[in-house]
């Protein structure tokens, strides 16, 4: 199996003062010669039929075919039509998107032209966390480049192609990371989610159809285009092709970015790429996904990193935020942090998350405190599984499936509290 990175080959080959994320630097290593080729040798559905071939699969969490999903936009359709970059990355343990916006964002951009191509959409809104002050700006100064040399704008690299470009900022929520919340921030209203149907691709930004993809996924598209589909399949898995980029934190020597197939064991990247945990200490449980996605023990690290292995042991890959905790960390503690944060983050539109993520702190904080009795655990189990499946996104899901995979587990560090009125790791974190 191949194993070089493609995507993240800029981070890795060259030094954090390259000028990589400069038109010139990218162009010199063959930048925007896919989307030239795409706008000047292919048809729009050639284009969307080698994405379906190649099998790439969103990177934003929900795995869902990029080809299929822009095959949905309207070709009849007598409206506007928008691609939006979702780089409102806030899931906790995910970091890759910042990388990829500070160090290559014409890699992106190229991917977005290609997409803009390939959907007929007009305009595209590049919407990023709030937090992202420096590669917001960095993304502006690349996107002022591609106007300046003709690649956006009217006649997008000598084409008739027009498409335009417009970054926007959020401001720090969540929830606007889920498609349709980040639309309505989009449209300057309150960031919550909507009911579905219509789908974006029907009625999406300002009512148009639209099409949202995240970071990482439109930086996958150039290669893709400038490879083909038999190469990209070269990696990975037969369902899920391709690489992704692991982002590797918490009690491990070598935190970090780890561009790797789909495919690659968990145990690999945890000890392998990421040096394991320091000071002799033994993995406990590692997160695969990013927070919002169940915890896997170290008896189950030999999982491949792709959905469908995933989720035979009950958790998915999410945004491929790998959080790894050593044997000293009381997951009472971790569920304290995980059900705060959810409780913060949700925007109240929905009565099972907004009054569930309230209740499972709450338990949690009792739990903690010493207070707790063994109904509690039950309790939590039992708030939670209201709540899954429940509400108009995936929030409470998101929110209910870390607390499920504590308890199914790590029962048993939830009984010591209980039985012993106090937390039984005196070497763990403090909250």
């Amino acid at each position: 199996m191949q194993k070089a990175p493609f995507i993240t080959s800029y981070l890795t080959e060259h030094t954090a003062d390259d000028a990589f994320a400069t038109l010139a630097g990218y162009r010199a290593h063959g930048g925007y010669e896919a989307a030239r080729r795409a706008l000047t040798q292919m048809s729009p559905e050639q284009v969307v039929e080698l994405l379906k071939d190649a099998g790439l699969q969103g990177r934003g969490g929900a795995g869902f075919s990029t080809g299929m999903k822009w095959s949905f936009m309207p070709k009849d359709s007598d409206k506007p039509k928008y691609l939006v970059c979702n780089a409102d990355e806030s899931e906790p343990g995910s970091f890759k998107d910042r990388l990829l916006l500070e160090r290559a964002p014409h890699q992106m951009l190229e991917g977005i032209l290609i997409g803009a191509f390939a959907t007929g959409a007009d305009k595209t809104f590049v919407y990023v966390r709030g937090e992202y002050a420096h590669p917001a700006n960095v993304l502006q100064r690349a996107l002022d480049e591609c106007y300046a040399a003709g690649i956006f704008g009217a006649n997008c690299l000598g084409t008739d192609l027009r498409h335009d470009v417009v970054v926007t900022r959020g401001a720090g929520a969540y929830i606007c990371g889920e498609e349709t919340g980040l639309l309505e921030s989009l449209e300057g209203k309150k960031g919550q989610p909507r009911k579905k149907p219509p789908f974006p691709a029907q009625f999406g930004a300002f009512g148009m159809p639209t099409t949202v993809n995240n970071v990482e996924t439109f930086s996958h598209v150039p290669h893709v285009v400038a490879k083909g589909a038999d190469w990209f399949r070269g990696f990975g898995t037969e369902k899920s092709p391709g690489t992704t980029i692991f982002g590797v934190s918490g009690h491990v020597k070598r935190p970090g970015l780890y561009e790797l197939p789909l495919g690659t064991r968990l145990d690999e990247i945890v000890f392998e790429h990421a040096g394991g945990p320091p000071d002799g200490r033994k993995v406990k449980g590692v997160i695969p996904g990013g927070m919002s996605m169940p915890i896997l023990p170290a008896s189950q690290l030999d999982v491949p990193m792709a959905n469908e292995f995933l989720r035979e042991r009950k958790t998915m890959l999410g945004t491929g935020g790998v959080m790894v905790m050593h044997d000293a960390t009381c997951m009472v503690r971790v569920g304290c942090i995980i059900t705060y944060f959810f409780r913060d983050e949700s925007c109240g539109q929905c009565t099972q998350c907004r009054e569930g993520t309230g209740w499972l702190h709450k338990i949690m904080q009792r739990i903690e405190r010493g207070a707790g009795s063994p109904a509690d655990l039950d309790l939590l189990l039992d708030v939670a599984s209201k709540m899954e499946g429940q509400t108009i996104c995936a929030f409470a899901d998101a929110a209910a499936w870390p607390v499920q995979g504590l308890l199914r587990h790590f029962r048993e560090d939830f009984e010591e509290h209980v039985k012993q009125g106090k937390c039984p790791f005196p070497e763990s974190f403090e909250l």
